[in-house]
């Protein structure tokens, strides 16, 4: 493996021999600008689709998964199989966040994580790469395309808008596990998840900021209407900051992120992506 420049890491030196072909699933571990080993899988497009149209070969998407998921997560597992009928996939864990290393900030530094994955995707030979986060990873995608500019198109779902929400008795559980040391304990022991004991200093540009940095790529911004962790006011309000330049897809009865989202939402999430990428 060649090291590029900062930011440009694309895989471990651990290489196993099913690497040789993107016809076959990859999986290795990426090195992020500060370090962090972040665990990784490539699954190439599926062979069958439903004859609309054959999988891209120049697409991939990039999948951000939401606060507590990671890349082995049944419910992640199901979005990377539905959208690996328009592309290619590739998936990760966050930092603090299954098999991945470090530990997790909710939203800072996993921007440097998404940074590796997507410059990972550009090694294997993909010219369009599709960012698609879900809640925390959809704040995640939305901060790296204002940060970074690497991806062609961003899809984010179900993400807050804004920080320190409270709103709602899920995102009071959420602040609780995040803050306070047995909720940290909890987070470690019962969700595989690795909190950072810091606050942020300073507070990370939040979601509602990013999101008129990142024009002119296309972005679309899906919400439930039933979403019990975020309001619809969030999703508005990223639209409202978009300026015109964000679709903004309100669901009728969908609940909260990878969870709720339907097989056909994925489908025309894939379809949007697709068309608007490049």
């Amino acid at each position: 493996m060649s090291i590029g420049p900062a930011g440009h890491v694309a895989r471990s030196t651990v290489r196993p021999a099913y690497e040789t072909s993107r016809n076959a699933p990859m999986r290795t571990f990426l090195r992020t600008d500060d370090g962090v080993s972040i665990d990784s899988v490539y699954d190439p497009a599926s062979a069958v689709y439903d004859g609309s149209r054959p999988p891209s070969r120049d697409l991939v998407f990039v999948i951000a998964h939401g606060f507590t998921g990671d890349v082995d997560r049944p419910h992640v597992r199901r979005v990377v199989a539905a959208l690996t009928d328009h592309a290619p996939v590739v998936s990760f864990s966050f930092r603090g966040h299954g098999r991945s290393g470090g530990r997790t900030t909710v939203g800072d530094r996993e921007v440097l994580d998404l940074a590796a994955a997507v410059a990972w995707a550009r090694d294997l030979g993909h010219a369009r790469v599709v960012t698609v986060g879900f809640s925390m990873g959809g704040s995640v995608v939305l901060r790296h395309a204002a940060l970074r500019a690497g991806a062609d198109a961003v899809v984010s779902v179900s993400s807050p808008a804004r920080w320190y929400y409270r709103g709602t008795a899920p995102m009071r559980r959420v602040h609780w596990m995040v803050t306070r040391p047995e909720g940290r304990l909890v987070g470690r022991y019962g969700f595989r998840t690795r909190i950072h004991h810091r606050g942020w200093d300073p507070v990370p540009l939040s979601p509602v900021e990013a999101v008129p940095r990142i024009a002119p790529t296309p972005l679309l911004i899906v919400h439930g209407d039933n979403d019990g962790y975020f309001p619809v006011d969030h999703p508005r309000m990223l639209a409202d900051a978009a300026g015109g330049a964000a679709e903004l897809w309100l669901e009728p009865g969908m609940g909260h992120a990878e969870h709720a989202a339907s097989g056909r939402l994925l489908g025309r999430i894939g379809d949007w992506a697709a068309a608007r990428a490049g």
